[in-house]
């Protein structure tokens, strides 16, 4: 499958890693709208430089992976899914819902392998704990309990421009509730503040949140966000049925665990999500390359995509007026 890379960033340098590695892919050229970036990743894999047009109306490729900025999303989603290739893109379709659900329009209307970047979904823990939930490990499901806190908090230019916090950051774990739940949320209720860094309050979002979920059949989700975790990258999940609980944990670089007579000592979470999710960015392109052989659904699609910024809208809304939000208010 050739694939060309659409943003050479630092997330596009992950994915650009993962092509090239895949034994049934080849990154096929590198396109950015700052030439030194795409010049530079594109010599150091050894494949050209090309013009978004130029990727479009290219008989020889068959995927576009779109690891630009959010803003470009849908105009490249729309435009690989007229030329008919096979795309998987980044997280958030769009800030918009609007925009959003004109976009799932057109690929409607040009149906292609379309892959959204919930990388988390492959992760190695949170996949053996989605099959483990689905065999029927714990019974029936009743509560889910997500944690999700960055190491440090992000400059204050970049939370005016990302959307905020539920659009940001909340939003894999939106998704990641919504898929281990496999059911529609009906209502979303949040509590906030800022914390952490009064610079991200001063440009109109928050740092920290809880964000609680009820599904259509009575189910209960729990999420914290935080901006810092001093002691690094905290991504828990917590399980409870009515035969027990499954946790996926904390990943350190080596799981080595020190037991002595002054207590117990593990190595501290890995720091950011370059580390704690490098596995499950090689496995996200790998389900697209299959996805797209097999002519099957990839793990998370464009409407996954669109469920969890209705979910970050519903949370937004939630936040500002201090109430509970029905999702049938969003939907």
């Amino acid at each position: 499958m050739k694939i060309a890379l659409l943003g050479a960033g630092r997330i596009g340098r992950i994915h650009a890693r993962a092509i090239s590695d895949h034994p049934l892919a080849q990154l096929a050229c590198v396109s950015d709208a700052f030439p030194e970036a795409a010049n530079s990743l594109a010599a150091e894999y050894g494949v050209p430089v090309m013009t978004a047009e130029d990727i479009f109306a290219s008989a020889e490729i068959d995927g576009v992976l779109i690891a630009s900025s959010t803003p470009t999303h849908c105009d490249f989603l729309e435009r690989a899914a007229r030329a008919g290739k096979a795309v998987l893109c980044e997280k958030p379709i769009d800030l918009d819902l609007a925009r959003t659900r004109h976009c799932l329009g057109v690929l409607a209307e040009h149906p292609v392998t379309c892959a959204l970047g919930f990388n988390r979904r492959h992760d190695p823990q949170f996949s053996a704990l989605k099959q483990a939930l689905e065999a029927g490990r714990i019974g029936e499901l009743e509560m889910i309990t997500i944690t999700s806190r960055d190491p440090e908090p992000p400059p204050a230019e970049y939370v005016a421009a990302s959307g905020g916090l539920f659009r940001d950051m909340s939003i894999h774990d939106l998704d990641m509730a919504a898929w281990l739940l496999g059911e529609p949320v009906t209502e979303v209720t949040v509590s906030g503040s800022c914390l952490v860094d009064p610079a991200i309050g001063e440009a109109g979002d928050l740092d920290s949140a809880l964000i609680n979920l009820k599904s259509a059949s009575g189910k209960l989700v729990s999420i914290s966000n935080s901006r810092r975790a001093c002691y690094g990258y905290d991504q828990r999940i917590e399980v409870f049925g009515s035969q027990g609980m499954l946790e996926a944990r904390n990943e350190t670089d080596t799981r080595l665990r020190f037991t002595g007579v002054e207590g117990v000592v593990e190595e501290r979470p890995q720091w950011f999500f370059l580390e704690r999710y490098a596995q499950a960015y090689v496995r996200e392109v790998g389900d697209f390359v299959t996805a797209w052989q097999e002519g099957r659904a990839p793990l998370a699609g464009a409407q996954d995509g669109l469920a969890a910024l209705e979910l970050a809208e519903a949370a937004l809304i939630s936040y500002r007026e201090g109430r509970r939000v029905l999702l049938s208010e969003i939907r």
